[in-house]
């Protein structure tokens, strides 16, 4: 089915969570992928727990405190890491397949863009790592409406911003509690699981299961 947007995720969708920790993982220590989980989770569990309270702020502020909570659970991991491990989280790597997965749909003539819980300069600074600039056409952040995924307004900046209704946007994402928020807004949605992981939210599945994006 052709679509008019193909809209992506960012973080663990088009770039590695994860690769922040692993360019460090010899100075990290041998508990550096326990470490990068804790990141993780607590990044995103700081995003939902702002959203319910009605008490924003931006991404980079809670991957800066979600970091620095990983320092203080994981105490083999030196806290000197800090400013490294910063600077590679906004150069994080993107996928091997994600640039010419990417350009075969532009030049399908389609929509191309981000939709995340990343700040813009987060996002910009992401993008131009990767040197997407040229493929994608616009990205859109949480930070214009204050709030999280998976608030009905973050999906809605992008059929605003397009004149589309939902059913003409195709949403990619590896986390599967986004695919359901999406699903719920009406999105054609593609879980990217790229970990094999079991479904849930069965009640707002994905039109598609794929485990990487090679396959759009």
């Amino acid at each position: 089915m052709s679509q008019a947007a193909y809209v992506f995720d960012a973080y663990g969708t088009l770039f590695d969570v994860h690769a922040a920790v692993r360019r460090h993982a010899e100075r990290a220590g041998p508990d550096y992928q326990l470490f990068s989980e804790i990141w993780r989770a607590k990044q995103l569990e700081y995003s939902w727990v702002r959203s319910l309270m009605g008490a924003y702020a931006d991404f980079w502020a809670l991957t800066e405190q979600a970091l620095d909570y990983s320092f203080a659970r994981v105490k083999s991991v030196d806290p000197s890491l800090r400013g490294d491990l910063l600077d590679a989280y906004r150069t994080l790597d993107c996928y091997p397949e994600v640039p010419a997965v990417l350009k075969g749909l532009k030049a399908r003539g389609a929509r191309v863009a981000i939709l995340s819980n990343g700040s813009p300069e987060m996002l910009s600074a992401a993008v131009a790592n990767s040197a997407l600039e040229t493929v994608i056409d616009d990205i859109f952040s949480v930070d214009a409406v204050k709030i999280f995924k998976t608030a009905p307004a973050v999906y809605e900046l992008v059929t605003t911003a397009y004149r589309l209704y939902p059913q003409a946007v195709s949403f990619q994402s590896s986390n599967r509690w986004d695919v359901a928020g999406a699903t719920r807004f009406g999105f054609r949605t593609v879980w990217i699981n790229r970990n094999n992981l079991p479904d849930e939210y069965g009640d707002y599945g994905p039109s598609l299961i794929l485990p990487s994006l090679e396959a759009l």
